[in-house]
C-alpha cells in the first residue's frame, strides 16, 4: 500500500522528471503544480476505483487484474 512518505518522495521525483523534458513549457504551468496535479488525479482514481468496488461488492486484491479473470 502506498503511504504519504511514497506519494511525496514520487511527487518529488515527478517534478524534476517535468522539469527535465520541459513539460511545464506545453501549458506553462510550473512543473511542481504539474506534478501536485498528477498525483492527486492519482490519489482521485484511486479513490473512486475503491468507491465504485464497495458499490458493487468486489474487492479487488492489487495486482489480480479485472473482476472476470481467475
Amino acid at each position: 500500500m502506498t503511504n504519504q512518505r511514497n506519494l511525496d518522495n514520487f511527487e518529488t521525483e515527478l517534478t524534476r522528471l517535468i522539469n527535465k523534458y520541459s513539460l511545464e513549457n506545453i501549458a506553462n504551468i510550473p512543473d511542481f503544480i504539474l506534478a501536485k496535479h498528477l498525483v492527486l488525479a492519482l490519489t482521485a482514481l484511486s479513490m473512486s476505483t475503491i468507491n465504485r468496488d464497495v458499490w458493487y461488492g468486489k474487492i479487488q486484491k492489487p495486482g489480480e487484474g479485472n473482476y472476470d479473470s481467475k
